[in-house]
């Protein structure tokens, strides 16, 4: 899972500037229009949208903006015309990419994301052509200072945590997405404050990369994490201690 722990640290830690928070909250309430369409608008009984919802609270979107989202969702109000759509590709270096998308004009989307790989050195590829290389799962981030590895271990596992492990600062667990909700749920009896909670793609193998190819990769995941559309980016690459700290240099 190195591939997307190394993206969603640097994506977890990087200052959110104002001009930034517009996109961000679209995002978020894209995610919650889409999950209130396909499991009603009840967060109770809708464990996508309770999710969802937790999300845009902890990014400060406003109770309104969220109460709209979930009425475009149910259909009360209009403009919950979104569809789910994965594009694949490769960035420089060989790496594989996946991009979750929440549009609603496909064909714009998938030209401006397509323009995005080629100015960064990488290509949009078919369907199909990297998804193999990932596996869907759950990942809650807990910082390393507000407990111990042995006790978040044993209630992570209890839970159904599939994996615990050290990275950057942060113990990062791993678990099958059916069982993510039990392993939040006992996280948060456990009085613990994750930094991160989503279900994502993680790599099966990683790509170690040099600085310059790094340098690409990362500026290839930062303007399609930038796009409106994309919700999600993953990908399998691994960037080297002594190479991350030239970067962060």
């Amino acid at each position: 899972m190195a591939g997307h722990s190394h993206w969603a640290g640097i994506k977890h830690k990087k200052a959110l500037v104002d001009n930034k928070r517009g996109r961000l909250w679209s995002k978020l309430s894209k995610a919650i229009i889409v999950a209130a369409r396909t499991g009603g608008g009840d967060p109770e009984s809708n464990l996508k949208l309770r999710y969802a919802i937790n999300d845009a609270r902890a990014a400060s979107v406003p109770k309104e903006n969220i109460a709209r989202a979930i009425k475009k969702g149910t259909g009360e109000l209009e403009g919950g015309n979104l569809e789910e759509v994965v594009y694949e590709g490769y960035a420089a270096g060989g790496v594989a990419v996946l991009c979750d998308i929440l549009t609603d004009n496909r064909n714009r989307t998938a030209s401006e994301i397509r323009k995005i790989f080629e100015v960064c050195g990488g290509k949009l590829g078919e369907t199909g052509c990297v998804a193999w290389m990932f596996d869907r799962k759950g990942l809650v981030a807990v910082p390393e200072e507000t407990t111990d590895e042995e006790s978040l271990i044993e209630l992570a596992v209890e839970a159904g945590a599939e994996d615990v492990r050290r990275d950057n600062g942060e113990f990062h667990v791993t678990c099958d997405p059916d069982s993510f909700a039990d392993v939040c749920h006992a996280v948060e009896e456990a009085s613990l404050k994750p930094s991160l909670e989503t279900i994502t793609r993680l790599p099966k193998d990683t790509v170690d990369l040099d600085v310059g190819t790094a340098r690409k990769v990362l500026a290839l995941m930062e303007k399609l994490d930038d796009h409106d559309d994309v919700q999600n980016v993953s990908a399998n690459f691994n960037i080297p201690d002594e190479s991350l700290a030239e970067l962060e240099g």
